[in-house]
Formats: C-alpha cells, structure tokens, sequence
C-alpha cells in the first residue's frame, strides 16, 4: 500500500468512527477551535484500532526501532498507543501523568526506566506541544534522553516549533490538513468544511514537525 492510500484508509476510518467533529470547541492548550479529533474513540473500534496501530509502526520504523531503548506514553491517550507499540517491539515503557500524584510516591513519571536510556514519548495528537514538552521534561529528569517525539496527527499549530526548541524531533503519521483534504478527496468533507478546519488554523504553511 502506498503512503497516500495509508493516509486515505485511516482518515476514512477515522471519520467513519466520528473521531472528527466540526463545532466549537476549546482543546486542552486553551485554544479554541473550529474542529476536534476524538481519538479517544479508535481502541473501541477492533477495526481502526489495529489500523492506527499499524501508522504508528511506520513512523516509529522510519525513525528507527534501534533508536530508542524504551517509549513513554503521554497520558491519557497516549498510553493507549505506547502500551500495544511496547508489546510489539519487547521494549519497556512508562507513563507520564499531566500532574504528580497527591498521594502514594507522589510520581509524575510512571514505571520504572534506567537512567541513560534513550526514550521515545508518544502521544495521539499534537497541537501546540506543550504537554509533550512537559513530558520531555519530566523524562529527562529522570536521567534519560528523548530526541524523538511521534502522534499520529500534527494539527500544525506551534508542536513541531516547540519541541524543536529541546532539541527533540516531533514525527507524525500524517498532518491535519493531509488528512482533510484526503476526506475531501473521498467525497466525506465538503470544500466549506475543509476551509473551515484549516482557515482556523494559526500559521498556515509554517514550520511543524517532521513527516515520516
């Protein structure tokens, strides 16, 4: 299968899901925007989960499987990524929580890693970067070290810019505005709608993350 038919496929199954919404909304960043990727939704469905499964695999393989020691996933959504992703390759993983625990050991990093590993943080989406360069952070205090990032959607807003400045590379299975305008292409999204996800989104045509 070639890489457009790849992008084709898991859009169209995204969509079928509902994983897009068109609306307003305000994303975690603080932003507000026109449309919002539910990926929550894909490990309920045993048909697009695997199939996402299987994009992730082609970005972590153009990075490199030999390249990491280890993967920590942002939690929540990207748990449900890293968990099955580590299974696959027989490498370990930890979780990083939004905030430390108030109780117990008091941990922000969950599991146990050595330190001078090489760690791969993986997540589902990327907007503006920040949780994953919260997560960078708090993985490298732990005495490891993260050059790369991978999600399955770049919403090209600021994330590939911002992981750039901690020297880590940000790489996705594909961009918002690939997958929008594959939907297009397939008759789902019509060209208002298409213009509405992407006429709202800052820095249109700029800098992002890597595309493997």
């Amino acid at each position: 299968m070639s890489e457009q038919a790849r992008v084709d496929a898991v859009a169209r199954e995204l969509f079928r899901i509902g994983a897009l919404k068109l609306g307003d909304f305000v994303l975690s960043s603080g932003k507000r925007s026109r449309y919002y990727l539910d990926l929550r939704l894909v490990p309920s469905d045993v048909r697009v989960y695997p199939m996402v499964l299987d994009a992730y695999i082609t970005v972590v393989e153009r990075i490199g499987r030999e390249s990491f020691d280890a993967l920590a996933g942002v939690a929540t959504a990207g748990i449900t990524v890293s968990s099955p992703l580590a299974l696959l390759m027989k490498k370990p993983m930890v979780y990083v929580r939004s905030e430390a625990k108030g109780h117990g050991l008091g941990r922000s990093l969950e599991g146990y890693i050595e330190r001078g590993s090489r760690v791969l943080v993986v997540d589902d989406l990327a907007t503006t970067g920040e949780s994953m360069a919260e997560a960078v952070e708090r993985v490298r205090r732990e005495g490891c070290i993260v050059t790369d990032a991978t999600v399955l959607i770049d919403r090209q807003e600021g994330a590939g810019s911002r992981l750039a400045e901690l020297g880590v590379r940000l790489s996705s299975f594909a961009t918002v505005e690939e997958v929008v305008r594959s939907l297009r292409r397939q008759g789902m999204l019509r060209e208002s709608e298409v213009e509405t996800i992407l006429g709202r989104r800052p820095g249109r045509g700029g800098a992002g993350g890597a595309r493997v």
